[in-house]
């Protein structure tokens, strides 16, 4: 590992916290993280959704678990941020899912982290892959799904009812030639991340255009680029991780926002059903509602799970989180 001599400490203003940048091997690419060193002997994952970069995506959340003194990784998978892999802005779902893993495995050689105690967290697509990983690494100690895309033929239908017939057309259009266009070494056609119904973007539904104002408030990370390939959205409404579910036997907590119309939430609460020790809580808001109204809620729903699941102390949600 090189991360020693790539290191780049950053301190925060607001909180007396440092997190140092680190890199580690995914296949034959390279992931760039966050690393906050705790104190406790625990450590959580965090990946951030879709095209979602590690800052805008986990700072926010990060910061609380660190504070609590948890050690944080968190990082950006392939084709995106900092990290390696062309062309950019493409999200391969398998190729996240190798990233995650990777992250996992590097995250038990951090110092004074524990190997039992480790902890996946994820939100909207990387919420759905934290069905995945957890149900392929049954020594985790605990997984927190935020918001997670449970089951994208849902989430897609869901979608079209806030898309107007003739922009989905472009849209598929786009998708399709950018898949082929991908086949022969062409760059990908992009497309925002949100837009308005009637315009070609990957999402449409009206929470999904609080994107930017609950992860990216006053333009603080002027470099997130809010842009995917068309080819992206192709996969994604063919994506279902809940299906894997009932496989998975660590500790997992389901955030899910009651009013939440770009990842709908009764796919995520029936397979937290089939998990063997899954808690769901619910939230009231859309897709983006534990970075806005219901930050609070949600960081301290997660900050008691993680206590008590990999530190074996008890806490309860405070703020009128609804658990299930």
């Amino acid at each position: 590992m090189q991360e020693d001599s790539e290191r780049t400490k950053v301190r925060f203003s607001s909180e007396d916290s440092e997190r140092t940048k680190v890199r580690f091997s995914s296949g034959d690419t390279e992931c760039v993280g966050w690393h906050y060193p705790g104190s406790n002997g625990a450590c959580v994952v965090m990946s951030a959704g879709g095209a979602v970069t590690k800052e805008p995506g986990t700072d926010r959340f990060a910061r609380r678990f660190h504070a609590a003194g948890f050690t944080v990784l968190a990082f950006d998978y392939r084709h995106l941020g900092e990290s390696g892999g062309t062309p950019r802005q493409v999200v391969r779902i398998h190729e996240q899912l190798v990233d995650l893993e990777a992250a996992i495995a590097y995250a038990a050689t951090l110092p004074d982290v524990a190997a039992h105690r480790i902890a996946i967290w994820g939100f909207s697509l990387s919420g759905g892959h934290v069905w995945r990983a957890a149900a392929r690494n049954p020594r985790l100690g605990a997984a927190i799904a935020q918001t997670p895309l449970t089951d994208g033929l849902v989430a897609a239908a869901m979608s079209g009812r806030h898309q107007r017939p003739l922009a989905m057309l472009r849209f598929l259009s786009r998708g399709i030639v950018d898949a082929l266009g991908g086949l022969f070494g062409r760059r990908p056609l992009l497309v925002p991340l949100a837009g308005a119904p009637g315009t070609v973007a990957m999402l449409t539904t009206p929470d999904s255009r609080d994107g930017d104002r609950a992860l990216n408030p006053g333009n603080r990370y002027p470099e997130w680029q809010q842009v995917i390939a068309a080819r992206t959205g192709l996969r994604i409404s063919l994506y279902r991780p809940g299906r894997h579910a009932a496989r998975i036997t660590c500790p997992l907590l389901v955030l899910v926002g009651d009013q939440d119309q770009t990842a709908p939430p009764e796919p995520s609460v029936r397979a937290a059903r089939r998990a063997a020790r899954a808690e769901v809580v619910r939230l009231p808001g859309g897709h983006y509602a534990p970075f806005l109204d219901a930050h609070e809620q949600a960081v301290d729903a997660e900050l008691s799970f993680l206590q008590r699941q990999l530190l074996g102390s008890v806490g309860v949600p405070e703020n009128g989180a609804r658990v299930e």
